[in-house]
This record gives structure tokens, C-alpha cells and sequence, in this order.
């Protein structure tokens, strides 16, 4: 079984070890790291139904570009948990690199915003033909310097996307984004840009459940507190996403934005 990581074989597939299996052994959620690949098995019912959120969001967190869910081997048990994974599409519509293929041979995921095939192999044809997705990511330690070598990412990668226009609002709006998770969530984190059509999607994962809260301006006698309305001045749209271990903040800026 080359390449296939089994459910106590990665730091993903751990995670799905803790939270699934004492819950509910009916379903389990296995990866295969050189395909990208997740499949899951058993029954997919609605007390299943956040696992398998967290399970495809941190998967999902760990790769830039699309993932395929492969449910050959599961059942689904009602149509609330169905809505499953159209959910997870919808969450993930904003963040940089990021797309759900789905397996169903029996055709019912299908619809409600969903790309779903009836073999693995049929879904592996459509991933090839798609354009390889073009991302961008760097780790980062939660000091000072994260700021600048997040800026720097985002220059090289908008020099080569062809996106130039979008560069110093994507260093201003990178900026502030990092430099919250080093003034308040105090952890590693994650950053990650990929361009789509005339945008640049910006993405910082971090490992704290604070979410970030914005109330609009700010009295001008305060200090401090213009971190998220400069996010707001420069993105077309910005938000988070929780995660099992912590949150995504992500932000979207449009090229038209920047002319003239």
C-alpha cells in the first residue's frame, strides 16, 4: 500500500484517529498523501457530520489546490449529512488554492454546487486535465520578521502571476493579517497566496480559536486597533474560517480595484 497513509499514519489522519473513533467507528477517514486523495468508509450520518467537516478542512489546510473525496465506500444516511461536503465547498470558495472533487457512484451528492464523478478514476481524468494550481506558501514563526517575509512572498508572487497592480495592497492586507497572529495568536502559522483570474487570494492559518472581530472605524483617540479596517479598505472581501486546531483568515483582492 505505497503512499496510502492510514488512519494512525499522519498528522492529519491522527487528528481523524481522536475525533472519529471514539464517536463513531462506522466512519473513518483514510488519505493518501501522493494523490491527494481522502476517502472515507462506513456511514456518514449527521452525528459524523463535524468530523468530517474538520477532517476535509484541515486536509484541505495542509494542500494548495483541489482534493478529491472519494465516497465508493460509504453510506450516506440522510440528507442532512449529504449537505456535508457541498457545506465544506461553500467554506472554502474564498481561500487560495482550494477546490472539492467528489467520488459518489451513486450520484447523490450531486448538485448544490458540487463537481461529483461516478469513479476514482473518471475524477483523477478531470483533476489532470485542469490547470495545475498556481500557490504560493510559506511557514513562519510568530516573531517580528514574519511581516517581511510574508510582503516579500507576496511581491515575488504577484511579479510572477502578472498581478503587479495588486502587490502593495496584498502587502498591506498580508501585513496586517500576520501581524495579528503574532500579536494575539502567539502561534506558527501558515500563509499561502494563488492568484484567480484578476484576484489574489490571501490565506493565514494560525493555531488559536480567537477569531478576529472588526466593529468598523475606529475612534480616532484610540490606539492601535486599525489592523482588520485596513484588511477591509484594501480586500474586496475578507473573513475566517474555524478550524479543528485553530482558524483560516482569508481576503480577496481584485485587480480592478487598483486602477486608475
Amino acid at each position: 500500500m505505497s503512499g496510502v497513509h492510514r488512519p494512525d499514519a499522519s498528522p492529519v489522519a491522527d487528528l481523524h484517529n481522536r475525533m472519529i473513533m471514539p464517536t463513531d467507528p462506522r466512519c473513518l477517514v483514510e488519505t493518501d498523501e501522493s494523490s491527494g486523495v481522502l476517502r472515507l468508509t462506513g456511514v456518514l450520518d449527521v452525528a459524523a457530520t463535524g468530523t468530517v467537516r474538520d477532517a476535509l478542512l484541515a486536509w484541505l489546510c495542509r494542500r494548495p489546490g483541489p482534493v478529491v473525496v472519494d465516497l465508493s465506500g460509504a453510506r450516506i444516511s440522510d440528507s442532512a449529512a449529504r449537505r456535508t461536503l457541498a457545506e465544506v465547498r461553500r467554506e472554502i470558495a474564498d481561500w487560495p488554492a482550494a477546490d472539492l472533487l467528489v467520488v459518489d457512484p451513486s450520484g447523490e451528492t450531486a448538485g448544490d454546487g458540487l463537481s461529483v464523478w461516478p469513479t476514482l478514476d473518471e475524477a483523477t481524468v478531470a483533476l489532470a486535465a485542469s490547470p495545475m494550481a498556481a500557490a504560493a506558501t510559506r511557514e513562519l514563526p510568530p516573531d517580528v520578521g514574519a511581516a517581511r517575509e510574508a510582503r516579500a512572498l507576496v511581491l515575488e508572487g504577484c511579479a510572477r502571476w502578472g498581478i503587479d497592480e495588486l502587490a502593495e495592497a496584498g502587502c498591506i492586507a498580508v501585513t496586517e493579517m500576520v501581524n495579528n497572529v503574532v500579536a494575539h495568536a502567539g502561534t506558527p502559522m501558515t500563509v499561502r497566496l494563488a492568484p484567480w483570474h484578476d484576484t489574489l487570494r490571501i490565506g493565514v492559518r494560525d493555531h488559536s480559536a480567537l477569531q478576529p472581530t472588526y466593529a468598523g472605524l475606529a475612534p480616532p483617540d484610540t490606539a492601535g486597533g486599525r489592523g482588520l479596517l485596513l484588511i477591509d479598505t484594501v480586500a474586496r472581501r475578507w473573513g475566517s474560517t474555524p478550524l479543528p486546531d485553530g482558524k483560516l483568515v482569508w481576503a480577496i483582492l481584485h485587480t480592478e480595484d487598483e486602477r486608475p
